[in-house]
């Protein structure tokens, strides 16, 4: 028998039958973040036996003060934060299966994503893609276990196909809504809370798994810094448009050309609708004249005087040093073209 898990078949909540149940798991996690990270890391070496490593953006030197699988190098490379995790992963566990998703989670994409896994957990940085993660398992009856970090405080919950979804939660009755006013670019977040939540996170994702009774079933809620940790009890809403009323607004609703910001950054990511796989050597040649212009196996990265961007092979870009989703809008038109 394999001793990689020695040390975790002989904890009595898990034994020889929960380790099988984890071999034989598949589990999402959105967004390779600080807290993604953390938990593709844990839910690896445990042995789940499929990982779906899911994020839209590259690996940058700032993210090392809390994403652990990333090096100095990835950063240097502007390397995807799926891909880099991926291959860390395989070196430390060769015995399961790891996909990356190189993509921005969105309607067009998100079944095809995460309703044919066990169980989903949340790294993401933006309620509208907690929103949609929602609508998608409450649809297909998914566990999954929502996580979130900023400063010295962090939440988490384990979101149950019988109990109260992330909607009852939130009391959201609105779609979209003002940005955020606390990133992690302006208030900072501590290092060792981002690996306090996405450890627990990817606990209560190993209890899910094997079947455990013991999933906590409130809101955790913890201060780092100030020594706090506390749990909220939530009831389920009968009134909840999206568990209550099966009313899923993200899921169904078609924005067209898709901008999304990033927490922390002066930059926001534009998919258009429709959009056809650009021929990345030839927009090479045609930005040369404009500015400086790197072409990896991953993106064509381009730096001007007038506007910084990447875009990827599937149409997607992601505008640098903007504030404004007209002004990413904008520069997407007329560098790239709709």
């Amino acid at each position: 028998m394999d001793n990689r898990y020695a040390r975790q078949r002989v904890l009595k909540y898990i034994g020889k039958e929960g380790q099988e149940k984890l071999g034989a798991s598949r589990a999402a996690i959105v967004g390779m973040g600080a807290l993604g990270s953390v938990q593709a890391n844990l839910l690896a070496r445990a042995g789940v036996g499929y990982l779906r490593l899911i994020d839209r953006d590259t690996v940058e030197l700032n993210n090392l003060q809390r994403q652990v699988l990333y090096t100095e190098k990835d950063a240097e490379e502007s390397v995807p934060k799926a891909f880099a995790a991926a291959e860390r992963l395989r070196q430390v566990n060769s015995a399961i299966e790891i996909e990356e998703v190189i993509t921005d989670l969105n309607s067009g994409n998100a079944e095809a994503l995460l309703s044919d896994v066990d169980v989903v957990l949340d790294a993401t940085d933006n309620m509208e893609t907690r929103d949609l993660i929602n609508e998608v398992c409450v649809k297909h009856g998914i566990p999954w276990v929502y996580g979130g970090a900023l400063e010295t405080e962090g939440m988490t919950m384990s979101i149950l196909p019988e109990g109260p979804c992330f909607a009852c939660m939130t009391g959201r009755t609105t779609h979209g809504g003002a940005a955020e006013t606390r990133t992690c670019s302006t208030v900072g977040v501590l290092n060792g809370l981002t690996s306090v939540v996405a450890s627990i996170q990817a606990t209560e994702a190993m209890k899910i798994l094997i079947g455990s009774p013991d999933v906590r079933k409130t809101l955790l809620y913890v201060d780092m810094w100030n020594n706090e940790m506390r749990e909220l009890p939530l009831e389920k809403n009968p009134r909840c448009p999206v568990c209550g009323r099966g009313e899923y607004w993200y899921l169904n609703h078609s924005a067209g050309i898709r901008a999304t910001g990033f927490c922390g950054k002066d930059a926001v990511q534009i998919v258009p609708e429709n959009a056809a796989k650009p021929d990345l050597q030839k927009m090479k040649e045609k930005l040369e004249a404009l500015g400086t212009v790197k072409l990896t196996r991953f993106c064509l990265d381009f730096e001007g005087p007038e506007a910084s961007f990447q875009i990827y092979p599937d149409g997607r870009a992601v505008i640098r040093k903007v504030n404004s989703e007209g002004k990413a809008k904008s520069v997407y038109a007329e560098y790239i073209g709709f």
